[in-house]
């Protein structure tokens, strides 16, 4: 089995994961600063909170690394998909874009991190 604690990419894909679920969850209180939007907030928060469970999933080692890359891969699909769709819509570089784009880069790393994963 690869030693996925000593592993540069699954600790990129951690430090990645807190940084983006940081994003998300700030993202989400500017949604509500900015148009007074709950729904903003509350996703923004559940989705950020995810990615950082997500991310401490991955670093631990053991049988919790491999729940946590799947839950990161969860969450930016959806992301992914939510946001993608409305950059084709609105054409807004922020939320829309940048949100899109971080979460291709977390399917990219998640799917690596599996890619090394040695059963």
């Amino acid at each position: 089995m690869l030693d996925l604690f000593r592993d540069p990419v699954r600790e990129a894909f951690t430090t990645y994961l807190y940084v983006f679920g940081c994003f998300t969850i700030i993202g989400g209180v500017i949604g509500y600063v900015k148009a007074k939007s709950l729904a903003s907030l509350i996703a923004g928060s559940i989705s950020g909170a995810l990615l950082l469970v997500a991310g401490w999933l991955i670093a631990q080692s053991g049988n919790a690394s491999r729940p946590g890359v799947f839950l990161a891969l969860g969450v930016s699909a959806a992301l992914a998909l939510r946001f993608g769709k409305a950059y084709r819509t609105t054409k807004k570089v922020f939320p829309a874009l940048v949100i899109t784009l971080l979460s291709v880069g977390a399917i990219a790393l998640g799917v690596l991190v599996l890619s090394r994963w040695r059963s």
